[in-house]
């Protein structure tokens, strides 16, 4: 059945596998790097609400998205195509970068949404991730449509691996043009899986698929071994690569 561990500043994470059946494993603690880095390094991450204590969770089965098999629908992959046919002209109409707006993105995906009754990401959340970014872990990736910051995403670096935390979008495809320049991104630093948490109809629209804890764990303790890519502030190309900005 499992249980409930409740967390003191000193306390390790329990086993994942004693977590509750819809996969709460501890609550308490608090949003520390340390204590962020020993929780995503297991495979575990917080969610909770504003005024309730940080809730722990590990579920099994886990959504996990192959950046292989990512799906590229007609429609987004021609607006794909015309974005990489003028991506280097400096008056290009959409760009791709990561790492410029990251304050920006956090707070457009914290931002209410009509099918939301309120959001989980409080400023407690968002000044943590914040301060995860000032340390190299956490990165963004966005959308500009001229000149304006569209939609993207923000998630977790570890070695080989990225944990995606939120995405949003204020215009037609922001989010899915941002997700799929992340994934080529990775794919071409060696990076395989985005770890998507939580089993929804639209990430299997886009070819995530559950895999139990167990070979989710397996596949992070692998990709932990080797070392993250080098991020830095710059526009994503077509092809994966990153280029640097000023």
């Amino acid at each position: 059945m499992g249980t409930l561990t409740w967390l003191d500043d000193k306390t390790p994470f329990p086993p994942a596998d004693q977590a509750l059946p819809e996969g709460l494993l501890a609550a308490g603690g608090d949003l520390s790097l340390p204590r962020l880095e020993a929780a995503y390094r297991r495979g575990i991450f917080p969610w909770f609400n504003q005024g309730d204590p940080v809730l722990w969770w590990s579920p099994d089965p886990r959504m996990l998205l192959d950046c292989a098999q990512f799906k590229v629908s007609r429609s987004l992959g021609k607006r794909l195509r015309g974005i990489a046919r003028t991506e280097l002209d400096p008056g290009a109409p959409i760009r791709i970068t990561t790492d410029m707006a990251t304050s920006a993105v956090i707070s457009g995906c914290a931002a209410p949404r009509r099918s939301q009754h309120g959001t989980w990401i409080s400023p407690y959340v968002r000044d943590s991730y914040l301060a995860w970014h000032e340390a190299g872990v956490v990165h963004s990736v966005e959308t500009w449509i001229e000149g304006r910051l569209a939609g993207g995403l923000y998630g977790v670096n570890l070695g080989r691996f990225f944990f995606g935390e939120s995405m949003f979008s204020r215009a037609s495809d922001a989010s899915k043009l941002a997700l799929a320049y992340l994934v080529r991104f990775l794919a071409a630093n060696g990076i395989e899986h985005i770890d998507c948490q939580q089993q929804t109809s639209h990430l299997a629209s886009l070819g995530a698929r559950p895999v139990s804890r167990e070979t989710f764990e397996t596949m992070l303790s692998e990709a932990l071994r080797l070392p993250a890519p080098h991020w830095v502030r710059g526009q994503l190309l077509h092809n994966g690569e990153l280029a640097p900005c000023g």
